[in-house]
């Protein structure tokens, strides 16, 4: 195939479908530039998974291609696929990110035992050659520091990636979007625009950065004990606001949960995060210093079970403990599917009696995503000739494409796709194309496996209605019943021997009903699982998982 004939293909693997696992594939003949390797933390129906990462089998089967990754910005769901697709690629793949990004996978990687990896570092401004692909990278304002977005030329066309953004006109480190850069790009021509679609359900503008901090400072300065300080980790502008009101008001700053020490050391390392090593302590140093002076910077804002606030909540932390006496700050949104854990932990903290704070009460937290006036000033600055949301669950990309159509762009123009779709640009024209296999991958302990839905569905069973195990002991001339035992876990008539006597004559009947019919032990395992349940079911209605021993003696 030449290359003049050859289409660009653009192949989202993840991001479509809730918020996370974004990766997407862009492909012109023999070269593949992929940005972004992220992952989406579980749901309360994928028990026993730790995380969910895209499927990306096509990048594994067309990894000669690959000419390098671009990673936008440092969050997980952007970075966090990264070790699993980089220990899974025969070649040394570069990857191309900000400082601040590239050092924060470093980290990552390290847990994993990914050394030396291949890191070139770009900025606002630079311009690569990645293959066909003239890439030009250009700064935009987001909830951690350093983030970019991307302009892709081809022969093809160009498209531009926006990454997440907001236009927050007085950020924190004073790096606004580079406007020029994008207005330079749609005047050369943008023919496809991929743009972050979070908050594209939200009417106006998300508000500044620069806003929470006057909230912050409010409520250190007046709590009468210790503050906590619930916030992300990647969040560095925000965990900039809380040092600085906490110096101000004569605090010092203790830091606690592994990725918020990880993710402080780092931004301090690289020079984004600023606060003087007199100001900030160790946790076993607090019982030196009176809770007044004292504000704690903290993992748990999403409800995890074994963060800092989680542990500290439950009296679990093994040097931080909160009393009634104590100022607690939410400074985050819960992710979609992290309400409840949240409020667990909410609901732990108003036991013990301290003072709680979070958005829906003073402005402790700023989204990062765009609101709806944002997404349409830049539908509008770029002036797109087609347009494809990316980044958000179904509801927020078919409004997306809502918005698209308001500034102007025909409806036919505008592709609300799913992971696996392919959009073909040719001659600057978009078309659908052929999709790819898409899904997901388990990382389940050690294991990254396939989406088992036989696995997931056990694990349900198991948590609703329990196990059940049947062991039997036959005659292997007969197979007439010798001896049988019930076992069972997590059921509520374990110890009911009635039930348990009464359900061993069950299997005693169907044992001797087939072995009577002279049938195979398989056969009398199957007999004995099917009659079990169904004796369960008749009896207590529930379904227990049933497994069946059956021995020849």
């Amino acid at each position: 195939m030449s290359r003049k004939k050859a289409a660009l293909k653009v192949i989202p693997l993840g991001g479509l479908d809730g918020i996370g696992k974004n990766m997407t594939v862009f492909e012109y003949g023999n070269d593949m530039v992929l940005v972004d390797a992220g992952l989406m933390f579980p749901d309360d129906e994928q028990l026993g998974i730790d995380l969910v990462l895209p499927d990306y089998t096509y990048v594994l089967e067309n990894e000669d291609k690959l000419r390098g990754i671009i990673i936008t910005h440092g969050h997980e769901d952007h970075t966090g696929a990264l070790p699993y697709l980089l220990m899974d690629l025969q070649p040394k793949v570069p990857i191309y990110s900000s400082k601040l990004t590239l050092g924060l996978i470093e980290g990552k990687l390290s847990e994993h035992r990914i050394h030396s990896p291949k890191f070139v570092e770009v900025s606002d401004g630079t311009v690569l050659q990645l293959g066909v692909f003239e890439v030009r990278f250009f700064s935009m304002t987001h909830s951690i520091p350093a983030a970019l977005g991307v302009c892709m030329s081809t022969p093809a066309g160009t498209v531009m990636h926006t990454g997440d953004f907001k236009l927050d006109q007085t950020p924190i480190d004073g790096c606004v979007p580079n406007y020029q850069a994008i207005n330079e790009c749609a005047a050369r021509g943008v023919d496809l625009l991929l743009s972050d679609s979070t908050n594209a359900t939200n009417p106006g503008f998300t508000p500044s950065e620069a806003a929470v901090g006057p909230a912050l400072r409010h409520i250190i300065k007046n709590a009468p004990g210790r503050v906590f300080v619930a916030s992300f980790a990647s969040h560095i502008h925000r965990l900039q606001q809380i040092c600085d009101a906490s110096v101000a008001v004569g605090r010092k700053v203790v830091v606690t949960g592994r990725s918020m020490v990880t993710n402080t050391r780092v931004a301090r390392e690289l020079g984004y995060l600023h606060i003087d090593n007199e100001n900030i302590i160790d946790a076993f140093e607090v019982d030196d210093i009176p809770d007044q002076k004292i504000v704690v910077l903290c993992t748990g804002s999403q409800g995890e079970p074994l963060s800092a606030l989680s542990r500290m909540a439950n009296g679990e932390h093994k040097s931080l403990s909160i009393t009634e006496r104590d100022t607690v700050i939410i400074s985050a949104t819960p992710v979609p599917g992290n309400e409840k854990s949240v409020a667990g932990i909410v609901n732990a903290l108003s036991k013990i009696g301290c003072s709680i704070y979070d958005k829906s009460q003073t402005l402790v937290h700023v989204s990062g995503h765009g609101s709806q006036e944002e997404l349409k000033l830049m539908l509008t600055m770029v002036k797109p000739t087609y347009f494809m949301p990316v980044h958000g669950e179904a509801i927020h990309l078919r409004a997306h494409a809502q918005l698209a159509q308001q500034v102007g762009i025909p409806r036919d123009r505008v592709f609300v796709v799913d992971n696996g779709d392919t959009l073909e640009m040719r001659n600057h024209q978009v078309r659908i194309g052929e999709p790819v296999d898409s899904g997901v991958v388990y990382v389940d302990g050690l294991s990254v496996t396939d989406a088992d839905p036989v696995v997931l569905r056990d694990r349900q069973k198991l948590s609703k209605d329990g196990i059940v195990t049947c062991v039997v002991t036959v005659s292997h001339r007969n197979h007439k019943p010798r001896d049988i035992e019930i076992y069972s876990r997590g059921v509520s008539f374990s110890n009911d021997e009635e039930l348990n006597r009464d359900a061993q004559e069950v299997v005693r009947t169907r044992i001797e009903k087939n072995a009577a019919a002279d049938v195979a032990v398989d056969q009398l395992r199957k007999g004995v699982r099917n009659g079990l349940s169904n004796f369960l079911w008749n009896r207590t209605h529930t379904r227990p998982m049933v497994i069946p021993v059956v021995m020849e003696v």
